[in-house]
């Protein structure tokens, strides 16, 4: 009777749940950790960052589940420890993020205006000060959508074909494909096109990439609108099929529309991915310091072969230097614009519920 009693008190009338944390508790374990992080480290000799930050977040992980252990029971204190590894880790990732876009941001405005963005580097040397991106922008923006031009259409197309004809050998030939060009570095890419170039006895020029670049676009967006294709209701198929509309309307009139704002996001995703690549446009195109508003020949520009041009001289020069920087911080903000378009598009694309 007395053992009842106890548990009647011990327990609130009317609840199940049993002791818990107060909701400060992470935070003040986190602060804890952090300080004994700092405290190990410093006795240590320890210098790097990350050295106390990696002994912080074990040190975290432990002392939350043995004050959740003593306080909530050994399940709860279980439940805890996945919610802190799942924080730590989503630290370990936004943090290198976060320092690189400082970074980036830091130094790339010492040069970046106005006049950075609308002149080139034709008249100055890589030593000297001035200068400025303008041809290199104007060369990615025709490279890459150049390369759009080529591989979405493509890839769209390969998507459809796999998702609403594929059967058979032909099918599991093109996916087993798709797979292995989804992997492929760069590089092969570039060399691929170079080797065509070489039988052709071609110079290099912009439209080159653009064929590398296409080349690495292809499997990224067969694969998104693969996706985006499965998630469609076969209902809607089946609908549209029974009132007489042949296939190839149904996919036109049904399918795509419904399944757009994905597609749109998977091909803007696919060119923030091939703006910053390097190995293809070092091999095809060279480079230019002069404007070559023709992709189709002669050398041009691109941003990212512009700021490995430049952080390569920036050895000997501080200009060339902050001009890599600023370049980088350029590239930076196009592809997150890219990918803010990207996320505008699939809300605004997004299939509507009724209430």
């Amino acid at each position: 009777m007395s053992h009842t009693a106890t548990a009647t008190a011990a327990t609130p009338p009317g609840s199940l749940r049993g002791a818990r944390l107060p909701q400060w508790a992470p935070y003040a374990v986190a602060a804890g950790s952090v300080a004994a992080g700092l405290g190990i480290s410093a006795a240590a000799g320890l210098h790097s960052s990350v050295q106390w930050a990696l002994i912080a977040a074990v040190l975290y992980v432990v002392a939350t589940y043995g004050l959740s252990a003593r306080v909530e029971g050994r399940r709860q204190a279980e439940d805890r420890v996945a919610t802190s590894f799942v924080w730590v880790a989503f630290l370990l990732a936004v943090v290198p993020l976060a320092s690189l876009v400082w970074a980036t941001v830091k130094r790339g405005v010492k040069v970046l205006d106005g006049y950075f963005l609308t002149h080139s580097m034709g008249v100055v040397g890589d030593a000297e000060p001035g200068g400025g991106i303008y041809h290199a922008v104007l060369g990615s923006l025709e490279q890459v959508g150049l390369a759009t031009v080529i591989g979405a259409p493509i890839g769209v197309l390969t998507a459809i074909y796999l998702v609403e004809y594929g059967r058979g050998r032909l099918a599991r030939a093109v996916t087993f494909f798709v797979d292995v060009m989804t992997g492929i570095p760069s590089i092969v890419a570039g060399l691929f096109v170079l080797s065509l170039m070489l039988m052709l006895d071609m110079q290099p020029f912009g439209f080159a990439g653009s064929l590398a670049l296409a080349i690495l676009m292809m499997p990224v967006v067969v694969r998104s609108t693969e996706e985006m294709l499965k998630l469609v209701p076969d209902e809607l198929r089946e609908a549209s099929l029974a009132l007489g509309v042949p296939k190839w309307r149904t996919v036109l009139k049904v399918v795509l529309p419904t399944s757009v704002g994905g597609i749109t996001t998977g091909v803007m995703l696919a060119v923030a991915r091939i703006t910053g690549e390097t190995a293809p446009v070092m091999l095809l195109v060279f480079g230019n310091p002069f404007i070559n508003a023709n992709p189709f020949e002669g050398a041009q520009a691109s941003l990212p072969l512009y700021i490995y041009q430049q952080y390569a001289q920036s050895a000997g020069s501080p200009y060339a230097y902050d001009r890599a920087w600023a370049a980088s911080l350029t590239l930076i903000a196009f592809v997150m614009i890219l990918n803010l378009v990207a996320r505008g598009i699939a809300r605004w694309k997004a299939p509507k519920t009724g209430r």
